[in-house]
């Protein structure tokens, strides 16, 4: 066991956050945390690690405790480049390769103690292997890419990074830390879809436990073996993922409602026989009255009232009547920034689809969104707007909304022929009641901001949905709430999202950029995940077609000529491997003999470099 805790209890004021907060934490365990923004989700990963104050409970943690914790806005500073600021996670490695160049330049330059100084060196040697010294910087490298980054961009400074950049480059430090225990706080946040699948991967077979809060329900489903929620101010666990643990929680729920019904029915029975014996007011009846009280109370005291169902968002877009057939049109579309983003993109998208546009970051997803709804100009290319088409663009950063405004204010200087009443209904939809209506919107969340977004646009008479990342910020009883509302909406969407969940509930098509152009695939996620992955795999593994013999025999030749590099290098490693633990022996075997100590010490230096590079092949030819 790494964390227990028991009755924990935090308020604000005379605001109950949560109460009675009891589970564990083993050391294998691959926990999801969910619940509703503002639920205390990421105030109880702070009393956890120690950082955050609650006001009662117990809290036991294991003297072996090691945490990585990410935070949800974790934006640091340095003048570092990435590389070397992940490089800091290890700085034992570089504490012993620094020392081990210590010894080295002693054993070179007339050494005292030449026996200390040799069994020191081959301690550090083994240690320095231990922490995987010799190809330490390649694991670094890895996984800043696998989260995204390129390789130019590992010599970036990173505070020169957007915040986003930031956040990837303290998850790589969290990841490659040796903590056993991490709290990741929306750690698929500024992820693209191949960035999360790495990430997907590498929680998969981490040797650790984590707890991660997320609303990325494909994530958790794939990462995660127990589920935790915070409701109401109660927690509740259960064993299985996401989904696992919900079918778990509609059944507990029942079972509640109706272990709360039993138990009213009963002490209403009771009661009436009390009220019965009392009636009657005699010796026995009186004892019979007492009798009854004492169970009505043992029932009382075990009453679990029922969560009340939390208020949900509920909304509909109605798409405005008309418009042709054919919705949009893109014709050999160009559009170039100081590189080539997008070059001869060609489709169409026809009335009532849903069509969902993927990509990895940067690749002009929301640059080709921007292009359809003019508000920018494609170089070259053509782009068709249906006849009678209506565009509601949502906008990923929120551009269009005035943050000095109130949330009223700004709903009704948009639609200003609305009445008070029309807005004000409007904005209860999605939870913006009473006063509320008159916050600020520089003061709001991110995920009310988008929700004020989102108002604007269901009041808008569109028949053409254009929306960039609408679940950004949103928690999953928000995007299951913006699912029902465009599942019922028959008008035409376009959509940019990274949520899989979302994709695969909605889209009929996916797009998909490839090489600065698009390729179409008729499904969901998950069927057009099988069939890049196909195309991928036939590509690697296409046999060359329609070569003569020679250029056949050349291919063959160039490959069996790699494998066996792969082959060779293995051997060389362990042969290098083995040589240096024999120059060690010997160095260990060199008594005071200066002379020979000096040498055997730059051989060893030329052979670990050698292991190194070694180290750095292989891996390529891997």
């Amino acid at each position: 066991m790494l964390i227990n805790v028991s009755k924990l209890k935090k308020s604000f004021g005379e605001d109950v956050l949560f109460s009675d907060v009891s589970f564990s934490i083993d050391d294998k365990d691959k926990i999801g945390f969910i619940g509703i923004n503002g639920a205390g989700k990421s105030t109880l990963l702070k009393i956890l690690m120690g950082s955050g104050e609650y006001d009662s409970g117990e809290i036991f943690r294991n003297k072996m405790l090691k945490i990585g914790y990410l935070e949800q806005y974790a934006c640091s500073s340095s003048e570092k480049t990435v590389f070397d600021e992940v490089k800091t996670v290890f700085s034992e490695v570089e504490e012993v390769e620094h020392e081990l160049e210590m010894i080295r330049w002693e054993l070179e330059n007339s050494p005292q103690q030449l026996e200390t100084l040799v069994d020191r060196q081959q301690k550090l040697q083994e240690r320095f292997s231990e922490l995987n010294g010799y190809h330490y910087k390649n694991i670094i490298r890895s996984c800043l890419m696998g989260l995204g980054f390129s390789q130019d961009e590992l010599e970036k400074r990173v505070n020169d990074l957007s915040g986003g950049q930031k956040t990837r480059v303290s998850l790589a430090k969290i990841l490659l830390s040796d903590s056993n225990m991490m709290f990741l706080d929306e750690p698929t946040n500024h992820l693209d879809i191949a960035s999360v699948e790495w990430l997907e991967e590498f929680l998969k077979s981490y040797k650790g436990a984590f707890v991660v809060i997320s609303h990325d329900r494909y994530f958790l489903d794939r990462v995660t073996t127990k589920t935790i929620s915070l409701e109401n101010g109660r927690l509740y666990a259960g064993g299985g993922n996401y989904s696992a643990f919900m079918k778990q929680r509609e059944i507990e729920k029942l079972t509640e409602q109706r272990n709360f019904e039993n138990t009213q029915k009963e002490i209403e029975r009771l009661e009436g026989i009390i009220e019965q014996q009392r009636r009657w007011n005699r010796e026995k009846n009186i004892k019979t009255a007492e009798s009854k009280q004492k169970v009505i109370d043992r029932l009382a005291e075990t009453l679990v009232k029922p969560q009340e169902t939390l208020k949900e968002l509920e909304f509909a877009f109605r798409a405005l009547p008309g418009g042709g057939s054919e919705t949009l049109r893109c014709k050999s579309i160009c559009k170039s920034y100081n590189e080539s983003v997008i070059r001869n993109a060609d489709f169409d998208i026809q009335k009532g689809e849903r069509v969902f546009l993927l990509g990895e970051n940067g690749c002009g997803k929301t640059t080709l969104l921007k292009l359809i709804c003019g508000k920018e100009i494609p170089d070259s290319g053509e782009i068709v707007i249906g006849a009678n088409t209506e565009i509601g663009y949502y906008d990923q950063i929120q551009e269009s909304l005035d943050t000095d405004k109130t949330i009223i204010d700004e709903i009704w200087d948009t639609y200003p022929k609305m009445t008070e009443t029309q807005i004000r209904n409007a904005l209860a939809a999605f939870l913006f009641k009473g006063e509320d209506v008159y916050r600020e919107i520089n003061k709001l969340s991110g995920g009310e901001r988008a929700r004020v977004q989102l108002v604007k646009l269901i009041l808008r008479p569109v028949n053409f949905l254009i929306l960039d990342e609408p679940t950004n910020h949103l928690d999953i009883e928000s995007r299951e709430a913006l699912e029902r509302a465009l599942m019922g909406y028959d008008g035409t969407i376009l959509a940019v999202s990274h949520d899989r969940y979302f994709i695969n509930k909605l889209a009929e098509r996916i797009v998909n950029f490839e090489n600065k152009t698009l390729v179409s695939y008729n499904g969901g996620y998950d069927y057009f995940l099988e069939k890049f992955t196909d195309v991928k795999t036939e590509k690697k593994e296409e046999k060359p077609k329609n070569l003569d013999y020679n250029e056949q025999k050349r291919l063959a030749s160039e490959k069996r000529k790699k494998e066996t590099r792969l082959r060779k290098t293995e051997e060389t490693i362990s042969q290098t491997e083995a040589e240096i633990e024999e120059l060690n022996v010997q160095l260990m075997q060199s008594g005071a003999d200066y002379g020979k100590a000096s040498e055997l010490s730059k051989e060893l230096d030329a052979k670990n470099a050698e292991l190194e590079e070694l180290y750095a092949i292989w891996e390529e030819l891997q």
